[in-house]
């Protein structure tokens, strides 16, 4: 069993995202290179250009970036020395993807790396002038992103944060055995979380659960819906949506204040105040989504380049705080069961300093 201090972390996370805007930057890159790196960037001349953008400011998505970064510089890719990214970040308003795509296109970038679903869509648009490197995009054969997951038959292909939505709710089942409704809070916009969510109904109610959807747009409407959600269901469950996730703390207590238990599709909702998630590490999936772009900037194809899917060996993510809280004024009964608290793969989240 492993514990993350969400303070810790968020403190690192936030000081990363003070060069999130909407405008143009460089993105900072650690100067910290292992042998292996030295001998690659020795062996790299070239300079290359990278248009890397997201969607909005949230933790999971700043995790990615940060470690992509972070892993350019491990492979001898150097900002400022055989390397050039040009950052954006659309504010949370997709209608700033396409000029920011446009603008790379006409920069003549080697290669977009678009962060979330939505920013892959926009990417793709572009892509005859510039391969695509998507990361984090939940359903990319859904998102008409790719055509197989196999075999991605154009310009783009990337990484792939697919919710194991079967093993989430089999963890529903364990933690709260008790529970017979639960709501599902979700942007209908947003094709990876109408994907997610449809997946996940389907095995919820083979299980004997009774499923609710709400939606909302924004934060005002995500809010609205998550109270109704709280006062009449017995568990709520979001996916990995970029605008539950924008909004993740408020959210999280209004099921917190009503007793229900939130299930969530990403660790960083949890740390954020969600319950419990079965999910990968998405430093991870940062790092392999680094690992591609190189190999593409190199000459490999992405048409034929298999999307990487996590979906082995994942951790469940519980959140101590929400769990002590549930313990005491939950709806229904909370345990964690000998199973989960003695695995290698559990990581308990606290607030604690």
């Amino acid at each position: 069993m492993k514990t993350m201090n969400y303070f810790r972390k968020s403190f690192a996370l936030m000081a990363a995202a003070l060069f999130a805007g909407c405008s143009s930057s460089s993105a900072p890159a650690s100067s910290t290179t292992s042998s292996a790196a030295s001998s690659t960037s020795a062996a790299t001349t070239e300079v290359y250009s990278i248009g890397l953008a997201q969607l909005v400011d949230h933790p999971s998505l700043n995790t990615i970036r940060d470690a992509m970064l972070d892993e350019f510089s491990q492979e001898g890719y150097i900002e400022g020395e055989n390397l050039k990214i040009d950052y954006q970040n659309a504010a949370g308003k997709t209608s700033n993807l396409d000029s920011i795509m446009t603008g790379y296109a006409n920069d003549g970038v080697d290669a977009i790396v678009a962060i979330a679903t939505p920013t892959a869509m926009s990417a793709q648009n572009y892509a005859d002038k510039a391969p695509v490197i998507f990361s984090a995009v939940s359903d990319p054969v859904a998102a008409g992103l790719v055509e197989s997951l196999d075999a991605p038959g154009g310009n783009i292909t990337g990484t792939s944060d697919e919710i194991q939505v079967e093993q989430i709710v089999d963890l529903m089942l364990q933690l709260t055995p008790d529970i017979k409704t639960v709501g599902m809070l979700y942007n209908p916009g947003e094709a990876n979380s109408v994907a997610t969510t449809s997946r996940f109904k389907e095995y919820a109610e083979s299980k004997g659960l009774t499923v609710t959807e709400k939606t909302g747009t924004d934060n005002t409407t995500m809010q609205q819906a998550a109270v109704e959600l709280a006062n009449s269901v017995d568990a709520m469950f979001s996916p990995n949506d970029n605008t539950v996730a924008t909004g993740m703390v408020s959210l999280a207590q209004v099921a917190k204040d009503a007793g229900v238990p939130y299930y969530v599709g990403a660790d960083s909702m949890v740390e954020t105040g969600g319950f419990a998630t079965v999910g990968i590490n998405y430093e991870d999936l940062g790092r392999e989504s680094a690992k591609m772009t190189i190999d593409i900037l190199n000459g490999a194809d992405p048409a034929t380049m298999p999307v990487k899917v996590f979906k082995d060996d994942l951790n469940v993510y519980i959140n101590e705080d929400v769990l002590k809280a549930l313990e005491e004024n939950g709806k229904t009964k909370v345990e964690v069961p000998a199973e989960i608290e003695n695995s290698e793969n559990l990581v308990k989240v606290t607030g604690e300093e």
